[in-house]
């Protein structure tokens, strides 16, 4: 499988309907999914389902990419961006296993992929939606450079949205 990003620990491929029991497992975990807004998937069946209609990387040239640690080949979660055509808006995400929360694996690909979608994908704007109450989330958003925008209603919840533009992004790679 192509691998899409390298990153000093990690490499991003896509995702395939072969990898529906650990994204059943992934989503299997409350706490993963707590803010996300998302549901666990009901079985292996309807991961597979789901990854199978994932049409993302025909469409858009991107998506949301499983992040495979190099040293094991462990898959870890995913990261990624999503072209959300409602709002007209290019969203970065990330989701991990919990044995691998406050490792810095979510700041470490999200940056790669932030960097992958203005420079290769010219994004104008990349956001990130959070649920408020993710205090982890907030964080890596906010170390990989995106900036508090405005509040929002995130399923219910109060939820805070981030950007960052491709300007600034550009700005801040200038020593």
């Amino acid at each position: 499988m192509a691998i899409i990003l390298d990153t000093p620990r990690c490499y991003l491929r896509e995702i395939t309907p072969d990898d529906a029991p650990i994204a059943y497992e992934l989503n299997a975990d409350p706490q993963v999914i707590q803010y996300t807004g998302d549901e666990a998937f009901e079985s292996i069946a309807a991961a597979r389902q789901f990854l199978t209609q994932y049409d993302h990387y025909r469409r858009y040239g991107f998506g949301r990419w499983g992040v495979i640690r190099r040293d094991d080949g462990a898959f870890l979660g995913w990261c990624g961006l999503k072209y959300t055509a409602e709002e007209d808006e290019f969203d970065i995400g990330f989701r991990f296993f919990r044995r691998y929360w406050n490792q810095s694996y979510a700041t470490e690909t999200a940056e790669a992929c932030l960097h992958l979608g203005f420079m290769q994908f010219d994004m104008p704007i990349i956001v990130g939606r959070v649920m408020a109450a993710n205090r982890g989330s907030i964080r890596v958003l906010e170390k990989i450079g995106l900036q508090y925008q405005t509040d929002f209603d995130f399923d219910g919840q109060l939820g805070y949205l981030y950007s960052l533009d491709k300007t600034s992004y550009l700005a801040s790679l200038v020593p």
